[in-house]
């Protein structure tokens, strides 16, 4: 076993050093969207997690800054625990309707629940 990470491309080695400049423009964060124009998803989830519900926020499109403050904010209106990560915000607990009317009432326009 290898003690190596690979890069997500594969690529091991390479002479072109053009193309590393290129790779971290790539993978550069995206601009927050303003909050009107978010599109967020807001579901009730049991997976992985022992049987206990977990509302996910999805849909953020924005920095992760930007997403880890929303959260905080929306744990700390829920008075729960929780976490941002990998653009999905998680509250403990069945907070589904709650958030919906929160959000909407933060700003943003297109928040629809799922089931």
């Amino acid at each position: 076993m290898s003690k190596h990470k690979a890069r997500p491309d594969g690529l091991a080695y390479s002479t072109n050093s053009d193309f590393f400049n290129n790779y971290k423009e790539e993978n550069a964060e995206a601009d927050t969207l303003p909050v009107e124009k978010q599109r967020l998803r807001v579901k009730l989830d049991t997976k992985h997690r022992a049987g206990k519900v977990v509302t996910l926020v999805e849909g953020f499109i924005g920095t992760i800054s930007d997403l880890e403050a929303l959260g905080k904010q929306l744990k700390t209106k829920c008075g729960t625990g929780g976490s941002a990560k990998d653009g999905l915000i998680i509250i403990q607990g069945d907070y589904k309707e709650r958030l919906i009317v929160w959000l909407k009432g933060m700003g943003y326009k297109d928040v629809k629940g799922t089931f």
